[in-house]
């Protein structure tokens, strides 16, 4: 199996992270990936350099003005006299259909979701290569390969049509699900990271041809709080297309395993042709985002429960943050679905 990445994903190096109100350190930081791609690398993956993919695929999910602001708005924001080091907004929206504003500063509210995805020089052509990863990952799959890991940093689940989230830019997941379709009459993405990828549920909302699944902790006390509940099904041609499956904080194997089992059997009843997954390593019981209680050995068994269902599959990168484990939770993940997927 290939892992693609390119060293352009580095250059995006958010500095700060606004959360229960103070300001903090941001986790989303350069060396995650460093430590991923080395351990992709132990576990006999072979590195290969993404190309130039995915701004059709972008154009199709995201809307055109968020796109040019992802594109634009840091160059923009260094001309606010006083403005910040990176493009923080400092106002919100209660909907999502009132006034469109012209100012940098307004769009920026409208565009950002919470103050966890801050914007600086690099974040553009960074967030623009993960999402080229996710798609030429998808092509090698497409091309005849079993299955492909995109190291796709930064991360994509969070990121919706028309806004950034949760240290996401880009929904590269949606990316990967949208190019598959080019070879496949129905796609699933199944999201094991421990929050939910309401971006990829809002990308794929109303359509019918791609099941989005997301296995995350209970967002009544557990971000992104107002999406990932179970009575989001999907609406219009996608009504019964959106699963979500919350579960209790503190979620260990066992548990998590059982409901994986129903998970994946939605996926076979949907009749899809490949998989995406949407591999975050967050759900690590020593993770510094703490929500769940999976252990290594717990994801070589998420590996290897994935990997037993035989599908093309492309496995996309979003969460997992610094700890001694990081790397070994990877290697043990994709281990075990390379045991079962024979790819």
């Amino acid at each position: 199996m290939k892992v693609v990445f390119t060293k352009r994903q580095l250059k995006h190096d958010p500095q700060t992270f606004f959360v229960s109100g103070s300001i903090v350190d941001h986790p989303e930081k350069p060396e995650r990936a460093a430590r991923l791609l080395a351990a992709a690398l132990k576990s006999g993956l072979v590195a290969e350099e993404p190309r130039d993919a995915a701004r059709p695929l972008l154009e199709r999910l995201h809307t055109p003005r968020y796109l040019h602001y992802l594109e634009n708005i840091f160059p923009r924001w260094q001309s606010i006299a006083g403005g910040s080091a990176e493009v923080i907004p400092g106002i919100h929206p209660d909907r999502r259909d009132c006034g469109y504003p012209l100012s940098a500063a307004g769009q920026a509210g409208f565009h950002h979701a919470d103050l966890s995805s801050p914007i600086n020089g690099d974040t553009w052509e960074s967030a623009l290569w993960s999402a080229h990863g996710a798609a030429h990952a998808a092509g090698l799959v497409l091309a005849g390969e079993r299955s492909a890991y995109a190291l796709s940093r930064p991360p994509g689940h969070h990121a919706a049509r028309d806004y950034c989230a949760g240290f996401c830019y880009l929904a590269n997941c949606g990316v990967a699900a949208e190019a598959l379709l080019a070879g496949h009459r129905r796609v699933a993405v199944l999201d094991v990271d421990v929050h939910h990828g309401n971006g990829t549920q809002d990308v794929f909302y109303a359509r019918g041809d791609v099941l989005t699944i997301s296995m995350h902790a209970d967002p009544a006390r557990f971000y992104p709080f107002f999406w990932g509940h179970a009575d989001e099904t999907g609406s219009g041609d996608g009504e019964g297309c959106n699963l979500n499956l919350p579960l209790p904080r503190g979620t260990g194997d066992d548990d998590y395993l059982r409901v994986l089992d129903g998970a994946i059997d939605r996926i076979a009843e949907f009749g899809a042709g490949a998989l995406v997954v949407a591999l975050g390593l967050d759900a690590y019981e020593g993770d510094p985002l703490r929500g769940f209680a999976i252990t290594r050995q717990g994801f070589a068994r998420i590996g290897r429960r994935i990997g037993e269902l035989g599908l093309p599959t492309v496995l996309i990168q979003e969460g997992g943050y610094l700890s001694d484990e990081l790397g070994l939770n990877l290697s043990a993940a994709l281990e075990g679905f390379m045991e079962t997927h024979g790819g």
